[in-house]
């Protein structure tokens, strides 16, 4: 054991200017090191069979007094068997492990969304979860760290807008769950989930069926229908004719907008729409009128797009082109709209099956297998009824669109 020398004070230690190692006594193996004007405690002990030179601070951080204890400290624990420098290594090996798995909720909100953005095929998708938490969660658990979110956190942020905006609520809510799942999975916080609904939630805030209401659709009234259309074929514009399109075919305004040629076959008077294109993923084939052939055919063909209607710079039209052919003629409708206004004709003015309709509106009708055969085995049948649709609705067909052959 190295010899135990005189101590020096704290004012002898300080007045040390030479630069190499300088034992201060007190402790054995305890110096002050000083090299290039810095100074720093130096402990050199002896672990087992190997000398050791172990740090213990800087001179301007850790006070004479100071070294001197953490000196004792490590004599201490080599006598009780235990490695100093490695048993420091492990701690710094356990607080990196630790900050490694603390993380906020912001942080786990980013990471989550990083890995399941490419299960979601529309961009909208990631933009309207990073809005919506960004909106409502941010501001009360953002810097939270996830392992510390508890129920009253997450009533926070649900609360004030459960019975207002209970919609946008329950996505919230739904969105949350999801972040601090996945921040379990990944070993970030342990216990149950406090923005799980059945069991949970569901205890202390009224449920969304008894406080949400339904907003329908601003829809036109069924005996409207013709002089609206009478109205809407003067009017000039590829917009109006992507509305009367739609109208035509019971369609979504996204499925009409993101329409191409190459889905339509004007020979057979068919537009398959693919399944990443619809709401349901599922293909849905459109049997189209006379009128909705005549339309087509009508329309200009532009080189440098495929799109059936295409907007500015050969992109789709706006999601607001068609509310603003509405607006312009100032109907209290939406494009959407139009679709309930074909159920309602459907249901109420003619003798075909519901089914038959729910099929025209790419409804999802029983298990896929059956509703697979069923949806190709109904195109025909449905065809008649969607020329019915037409003829009802006051849509014009050019007399040389009846003798002229597809093309």
């Amino acid at each position: 054991m190295p010899k135990v020398l005189a101590e020096l004070s704290s004012r002898a230690v300080a007045a040390l200017k030479t630069e190499g190692r300088h034992a201060v006594g007190g402790v054995p193996g305890l110096h002050l090191r000083i090299a290039n004007g810095h100074k720093g405690w130096v402990l050199r002990i002896t672990v087992g069979e190997q000398r050791r030179d172990i740090g213990l601070g800087p001179f301007s951080e850790v006070g004479l007094a100071e070294a001197r204890e953490k000196a004792r400290e490590m004599h201490k624990a080599v006598r009780q068997g235990v490695d100093p420098l490695l048993s420091k290594r492990a701690q710094r090996s356990a607080l990196a492990a630790r900050q490694a798995l603390e993380k906020t909720f912001d942080d786990c909100v980013t990471e989550y969304i990083a890995s399941k953005s490419d299960e979601w095929k529309n961009p909208k998708h990631r933009q309207q979860w990073e809005n919506t938490l960004k909106a409502y969660a941010t501001p009360h658990i953002g810097s939270l760290l996830v392992q510390d979110v508890e129920l009253q956190h997450v009533l926070k942020c649900l609360e004030p807008i459960w019975k207002t905006k209970n919609e946008t609520a329950s996505r919230l809510r739904g969105r949350i769950e999801s972040v601090l799942d996945w921040a379990t999975v990944r070993g970030h916080r342990k216990g149950d989930n406090p923005a799980r609904w059945k069991g949970h939630l569901d205890k202390v805030l009224p449920a969304p069926s008894k406080i949400q209401k339904v907003a329908h659709h601003a829809a036109l009234a069924i005996d409207d229908m013709p002089a609206f259309t009478a109205l809407l074929q003067q009017r000039d514009g590829l917009s109006a004719r992507a509305l009367e399109f739609a109208i035509l075919t019971a369609a979504r305004s996204g499925e009409v907008r993101g329409a191409v040629w190459e889905e339509i076959d004007l020979g057979a008077a068919l537009w398959i729409i693919p399944a990443q294109r619809m709401k349901a993923e599922r293909e849905h084939r459109v049997p189209l009128s006379k009128a909705a052939v005549a339309l087509l055919q009508a329309l200009p063909r532009q080189p440098d797009t495929g799109l059936v209607f295409p907007g500015t710079k050969g992109r789709p039209l706006s999601d607001m082109s068609l509310s603003a052919v509405l607006r312009r003629m100032k109907v209290d409708a939406v494009p959407h709209g139009f679709r309930s206004t074909f159920r309602d004709w459907a249901g109420d003015r003619t003798e075909y099956p519901r089914d038959l309709a729910e099929f025209a509106l790419a409804h999802a009708i029983g298990n896929k297998t059956e509703e697979a055969y069923r949806r190709s085995a109904a195109v025909e049948r449905r065809r008649q009824m969607m020329e019915d649709w037409a003829i009802f609705a006051g849509f014009q067909v050019p007399s040389q669109a009846n003798s002229q052959p597809a093309a």
